[in-house]
């Protein structure tokens, strides 16, 4: 699908475990301006049903799992995202829905720019409008 990528970061494994680095602008395309997570999703809840105008993203499941419903005017993919050296990008004009949390998940976004409501289009039909003019 245009404009989203699965990311594979590097492991450094050893005795002690595993460790992930991320660093922006080498394993992620942009700079991180803004970081959350998402944790706790009662079962049967999805969340999203939106896409942004300007922001790019990059999600990492860091425990358990999510599945990504990802859209645009040409297409729809989901993708599950299950372990934590794993990320998905999603750039600009990409509606994206969350489903499918297992127990225990948490979902971590690295973002490109800081929260900004005007950047959202919540309406999947002015969505397709809009972004069909993008792709």
């Amino acid at each position: 699908m245009l404009n989203c990528a699965l990311i594979k970061f590097k492991e450094v494994r050893d005795k002690y475990g595993y460790l992930t680095p991320i660093e922006e602008k080498i394993d992620i395309p942009f700079e991180i301006k803004r970081v959350y997570y998402i944790s706790k999703v009662e079962q049967g809840v999805t969340r999203g049903f939106h896409s942004h105008r300007k922001l790019h993203q990059v999600l990492i499941c860091l425990n358990g799992s999510v599945k990504i419903r990802l859209k645009n005017p040409d297409g729809e993919e989901v993708i599950e995202l299950n372990e934590p050296s794993l990320g998905l990008y999603i750039g600009p004009y990409i509606w994206r829905e969350m489903f499918d949390f297992t127990e225990g998940s948490v979902l971590l976004v690295l973002a490109s720019e800081y929260y900004d409501e005007d950047d959202y289009i919540r309406n999947y039909d002015y969505y397709l409008e809009e972004a069909k003019k993008r792709f």
